[in-house]
């Protein structure tokens, strides 16, 4: 096992390998880096983004992408989702171009496909650049084929609940030959995570694999707690970041984190399967109603299955009593998480409206590989028993 091997942590086969397989998969160069939001940074600085240029990003989005392009300094610039697949309304997306305007950030939520088809139009029409943000999703051979074909550039996220996992990690990949030659110059001013860091990183599943049975009852919440109090668990968004404040400076993907991103790698197809199986199980208890987004289908590996429930934070809590935990920092905030610092992210209240409105009322059903069927059906019906007491 790798954790017993601690001089391959930092370097190894496993980085140049998984670069490798992804640039195959993906017929564009690769780049490996600690974090999708320092993939993402090193991005926006390989393009020559200069102060006060703007990107576009949709209004329902983690507070790690204005955080990054803050980093590299440009502006966010927001605009509206469309409710029916919860990512930019193409519309309002070419509305908020302007002169100064280098990017549009198109998001695939939860792992439903945005619209790449008319946003590859829009920024040919503009000349200005499509990056695909596929932080919730990777596609395999069944696809789906709208996702990573239309981007000038794709970043991935390997963080602990994305479609493969390292327990952290990103990836940019480049089609286009110059900003590659200025990706590898990022990437050798890249620093190393320190051993403590990457040996607290390898630690997660063994901590979880502990306290998770044992989540209701006092031994696992303690066992987490204290183990947070202590420092010892790695946040996914530091207090920092949470107050919009990122690091230019980016970290190399530990070797060790590669190497169990490249493990899931190698079956992503059985992982996406699994996720388009709870996928139907959501689909076809919830297919009468219009509760969710309407442009999810059986097809789809969701990372997520998000449902639309006006009085979704108090079912949650009713739940939680119940030791079902479906907290994820993705309702009642258009900057996710909520409690972030709204003011450095550069959205003004009230003017993406439907992203507002969908916010509020999102719950999410997970989807994750150690879900099963049976769960997820015991789930549904907890669920709705909660959703009819309270209607």
């Amino acid at each position: 096992m790798i954790i017993l091997a601690p001089w391959k942590w930092r370097r190894g086969k496993s980085q140049t390998k998984l670069e490798s397989e992804l640039s195959k998969k993906f017929n564009a160069d690769c780049f490996l880096f600690s974090s999708g939001r320092e993939s993402l940074c090193a991005l926006l600085r390989a393009m020559k983004l200069q102060n006060g240029e703007e990107v576009i990003v949709q209004s329902y989005t983690c507070v790690a992408v204005p955080n990054a392009i803050h980093a590299a300094g440009g502006v966010p610039v927001y605009a509206d989702i469309d409710r029916e697949t919860l990512n930019l309304t193409p519309e309002d997306c070419e509305a908020k171009i302007t002169n100064h305007t280098r990017a549009i950030i198109c998001q695939h939520t939860f792992g439903i496909p945005s619209d790449t088809k008319a946003l590859r139009e829009i920024c040919d029409r503009h000349n200005i650049v499509l990056i695909e943000d596929c932080a919730h999703i990777m596609p395999d051979e069944s696809g789906p084929e709208s996702v990573c074909t239309r981007g000038d550039f794709i970043f991935f996220s390997f963080g602990r609940d994305k479609a493969i996992s390292g327990i952290t990690g990103g990836a940019i990949l480049s089609r286009n030959n110059y900003t590659s030659l200025q990706l590898r110059a990022e990437r050798a001013r890249a620093e190393q995570l320190s051993y403590f860091t990457i040996l607290r990183l390898l630690s997660y599943p063994f901590i979880y694999f502990i306290a998770r049975p044992f989540y209701g009852l006092f031994f696992g919440k303690a066992l987490l707690f204290s183990l947070k109090k202590i420092g010892w668990m790695v946040p996914i968004l530091t207090d920092k970041e949470k107050e919009g404040d990122q690091s230019p400076i980016p970290c190399h993907l530990p070797n060790a984190c590669a190497y169990l991103a490249l493990t899931q790698l190698k079956k992503l197809k059985k992982l996406n399967d699994h996720r388009r199986k709870l996928t139907k199980v959501y689909l076809d208890q919830y297919s009468n109603t219009r509760i969710f987004p309407s442009q999810i289908t059986t097809d789809l590996p969701l990372q997520k299955f998000p449902l639309f429930i006006h009085n979704a934070d108090e079912i949650r809590s009713k739940l939680k009593q119940k030791n079902i935990h479906l907290s994820d920092g993705w309702t009642g905030c258009v900057v996710c998480p909520e409690g972030i610092d709204l003011d450095p992210t550069n959205y003004t209240p009230g003017s993406d409206p439907m992203a507002e409105a969908a916010c509020e009322k999102i719950m999410s059903l997970p989807t994750h590989p150690s879900m099963s069927r049976k769960q997820a059906k015991k789930l549904i019906k907890v669920l709705m028993a909660q959703v009819l007491a309270g209607s």
